[in-house]
């Protein structure tokens, strides 16, 4: 009977333990927060592209530790403390680069820097999907649209300093990679344009290099770089994926934020 009554304790302990200890690890809530800092301390970043952007890692306990000075836009357009997944494109989002970007940032920002990102991607879209406003299935909306009001409303509360890009999956065949230059390049003023800042830093990513078609296609986005103003190029050699052999790895992921941030850096570097 002791003995029973004593597993039954330990049982209990163990329970409550590891509840609680999850809780901690793998927070279950969003944190919505309010804005109360001068604009130009909120430093807004917009996160473009399709499903690497968006993000298939899975989540790990340091994905979900959150930062009051790292925020993110939520599908209902508010502001929350930033956790993964920060995209909600499709039910099995997960790690993208978004996060550790942000962390990458304020580790050398002004302490009284706040970084607001707004997450935008689409998984499986395509460059024409983007262009011309088109509505895609696979996330039931309208990604170049629901990009341009979700800006804006961020826009109310902070300052737009980057924009990045990671698309190209669904355009690196033969015929579709043939036009992305010119295509991209449309794309990239039209957000320029709408949203009158001509110089903002665009940061697009390679495709990673277990892509079969990235070798052909990556060279494209260096023909960008010679005719477009504050637009430059992340690496993405060396990583490694999931079993689809598409998504990046949680880990590549993190690796893919922090050389958008470096490169971010860089492109600040030179504008002062």
């Amino acid at each position: 009977m002791k003995y029973r009554t004593f597993n039954l304790i330990l049982l209990l302990f163990l329970c409550t333990y590891l509840c609680y200890g999850q809780e901690k690890v793998f927070p279950k809530t969003r944190e919505v927060v309010s804005i109360n800092i001068p604009k130009e301390k909120f430093h807004l970043y917009l996160l473009i592209g399709q499903s690497n952007m968006a993000g298939r890692g899975t989540v790990e306990p340091q994905d979900t530790l959150g930062n009051s000075k790292i925020l993110c836009l939520n599908r209902d357009g508010d502001w929350e403390i930033a956790k993964d997944p920060i995209h909600f494109d499709k039910p099995v989002a997960g790690v993208g680069p978004g996060l550790s970007f942000a962390r990458e940032m304020l580790k050398t920002a002004d302490k009284d820097i706040v970084i607001g990102l707004i997450p935008c991607a689409a998984g499986g879209s395509s460059i024409d999907i983007w262009l011309q406003d088109r509505f895609w299935e696979q996330t039931k909306t309208y990604p170049y649209n629901n990009t341009i009001l979700r800006t804006k409303l961020a826009l109310k509360d902070g300052t737009l300093k980057g924009i990045l890009w990671h698309q190209g999956e669904a355009d690196s065949s033969p015929q579709k990679r043939e036009l992305y230059v010119q295509k991209c390049t449309q794309l990239i003023k039209k957000i320029r344009y709408f949203f009158k800042c001509l110089d903002v830093p665009f940061i697009a990513g390679e495709l990673p290099s277990f892509n079969k078609n990235a070798k052909d296609f990556n060279p494209r986005l260096y023909e960008i770089k010679k005719h477009t103003i504050n637009f430059d190029i992340v690496p993405s050699d060396a990583f490694t994926s999931l079993p689809d052999n598409v998504h990046l790895d949680a880990q590549s992921a993190r690796e893919l934020g922090k050389r958008y941030a470096n490169k971010m850096k860089n492109m600040n570097r030179h504008e002062k």
